[in-house]
This record gives structure tokens, sequence and C-alpha cells, in this order.
């Protein structure tokens, strides 16, 4: 009889194995998404564009920005906004589908980088009342609370990116510059200057290397290797990518790729390939200056600003509340947990047959 429980339990853990590797492998391919998809959320509170998106913890943070409407102004000016910048900070919560208002930051300002290291937010630089700021401010999600921070040495509007523990702040107004932030030392450096000035630029992360584009400075990719402190080139984008949004999927969910949101355009970048390729799923709110997030290689794109034909002499601009959700094509969800189902199916058929069997054996015995 010993014989036949090992036999019995061989076959009932080939049973198990089998089962998982199958599902494993399985079950997320039969999930996956054929084509992208865009779905509207809550809104935020405030309307605002030019705002700084942060996540932590899966909770998005939708911080400062311009609050501010023109009409009848010239297109230069409205391109740039207005003056009245806030501090606001609202959290979201994908699950729920709600806002909450947090603690404002202290420094209103719109243009500014924001990045995330351990768990907290960074704020640096940006615009308050048309005059560039190195302001430094972190804000911990944890406790509600912001501290000051040694200020960026240029002071600008930037973008921000973190590689292996450092913040990254490249070029920005009327500046080539790169400085390097060590949230751990609360210390600045400087590395090898962007090639090309860029204005009102974009950047994302991928594979520790930081792409900049879109903005006001053409149609170039300008790629940093942190690693090297060097600069490349990519191909040039196939328009014009003015006020952009720009952010970059894993690999993990959905293809490794980086989405240039554009108003009434989206262009998707192969960093493996070096090619671009034209999307046909557009923002719902066409909309200029948005916030973007990512989680779990989904895309948020929040707030921005409804903008008037970029030939317009003339023309109007209102800041947007928006929040669409993008899902790309091939996305693979997380492992369900209802998928264990099956397997605790076969656990229990395996169990029922080796408790029949062995009451069998001991039956004629």
């Amino acid at each position: 009889m010993s014989h036949n429980v090992k036999r019995i339990a061989s076959v009932a853990v080939v049973l198990l194995s089998f089962s998982f590797i199958m599902l494993t492998v399985t079950v997320p391919y039969a999930l996956a998404t054929d084509e992208d998809s865009w779905t509207t959320k809550t809104p935020m509170q405030q309307a605002r564009g030019r705002l700084g998106v942060a996540v932590v913890k899966g909770k998005i943070y939708a911080i400062g920005g311009d609050r501010g409407s023109i009409f009848g102004y010239p297109a230069d000016f409205i391109y740039s906004g207005t003056n009245q910048v806030v501090g606001t900070n609202e959290e979201y919560n994908p699950e729920t589908d709600t806002w909450t208002y947090k603690a404002s930051m202290p420094t209103p300002r719109k243009y500014f980088g924001i990045a995330v290291y351990e768990n907290k937010i960074y704020c640096i630089g940006g615009v308050f009342n048309r005059s560039v700021t190195g302001v430094n401010e972190v804000y911990d999600p944890a406790t509600d609370t912001w501290q000051t921070k040694t200020s960026m040495p240029t002071p600008r509007h930037v973008t921000a990116s973190v590689v292996n523990g450092k913040i990254y702040l490249i070029g920005g107004w009327k500046s080539n510059t790169t400085e390097v932030y060590d949230p751990a030392t609360d210390t600045w450096t400087t590395k090898t200057a962007i090639p090309h000035e860029m204005n009102f630029y974009t950047q994302a992360v991928v594979d520790d290397k930081i792409y900049i584009m879109g903005g006001w400075s053409g149609r170039s990719i300008q790629i940093y290797d942190a690693e090297t402190d060097s600069w490349s080139f990519g191909a040039p984008a196939p328009t014009y990518p003015h006020s952009s949004a720009l952010a970059a999927t894993t690999g993990v969910f959905a293809p490794k790729r980086i989405h240039l949101l554009s108003e009434d355009t989206h262009y998707v970048y192969d960093p493996e390939n070096d090619t671009w390729s034209a999307d046909s799923a557009l923002m719902p709110t066409a909309r200029g200056y948005a916030g973007v997030a990512v989680i779990n290689d989904t895309l948020y794109t929040v707030g921005g600003v409804i903008l008037p034909p970029i030939d317009a002499l003339h023309g109007s601009i209102s800041p947007s509340a928006a929040n669409e959700h993008y899902t790309p094509a091939g996305y693979i969800p997380e492992f369900p947990s209802w998928a264990i189902l099956p397997l605790l199916f076969v656990a229990s058929f395996v169990v029922i047959m080796c408790k029949q069997r062995l009451m069998r054996k001991s039956a004629n015995n």
C-alpha cells in the first residue's frame, strides 16, 4: 500500500505542476487585449494644465499647474499660459475612481520637474508669475507633508526623470544644462549638456536611458545614457509634437514603447528598433500640456489645456480637468485571482481519487 500511495502522490504532483504551468502560460495571453482603447474616468476637482503628475503605491498625484483661461490674446502668450498658477495637490485612487485633496505644494508653479524616489515626490524648478525658480520641494504621501530641499543650481522650467536613484533635470527654456540631484545626500552635480536646446519638451526613461522629445524644438529625439554620461539621437518624430505628453510602457504588461500624445495625435516609438508608428486611438479630450501617469503599463492622461489651432493668430485657451485611461494593444492583465480556482479543482480531484483508492485497498485487505 505504501508503494501505491507514493505512486498516487507522484501523479498528483505531476498533475498540479502541469495545471499550474498551463495556467500561468496560457491564461495571461488569453486575456491579452487585441486593440488599444481609452476610457473616461472621474475628472480632477480643479481644472488645470501644465501640472505635474506622479505615481506612488498605485495612486496618482496631480500637483500644481495653471488654472487660468485666456481669451483673445496672441498665440505665443496663449501657449505660455497665465499667471494663475496653483499649488493644488489631488490624489487619485484608480480602484475607487475618486479624487481627494491633499496638502498643497508650498510654492505654486507650473512647468516643473516631478519625480518619485523612495515613495516621495520631488517637485523641482518651474515657473511662478512668469519668473523661473529652482525651488526643490518634496512631498511625502504617507504623512501628507512637504519639506524644502536644496534648490536646483540653475533656475528654469524642466522635466525630470529618475535613473538609478538620481533625479535628472535636463535643458529647459534657453538652457542646455544637465543637472543631477541626489535625494540621498541632498546634493547637486552637473553632467554633459544636452546637444540641442529643448523648450517645453517631455521625457521618459527606458532601460535606464532618458528619451527627450516633443515641445517647440522640432522633431528630434535626444537620448541620454546616464551610465556613460553621453548623448545620442533617435529617429525624428513623424510630426512636430508641440504641447505633448510622454510616457513609457515597460514590456511587463504591455509592449515596451514610448507613447507621444499631443492634442489630436498619438505616435508610438519603439526604442529597441528606433521606429515610429501612428496610433489611431487618440485621447478622447484633445488637449495639450497634460500630465501623464503609468500604472501597470496603462496610461492616465490628467488635466491639460484646450488650445486653439496652431496657426491661429489669436485664440483662447481653457484648463481641463479630464482624466482618461489608455490601455495599449497587447496589454496582458495581472494574473487574476480567480485563476487559482482551476488549480484548487484539480487538487481536490486528486485528493478525492487518492482517498478512494486507499479506501478500496483497505477494504480488499
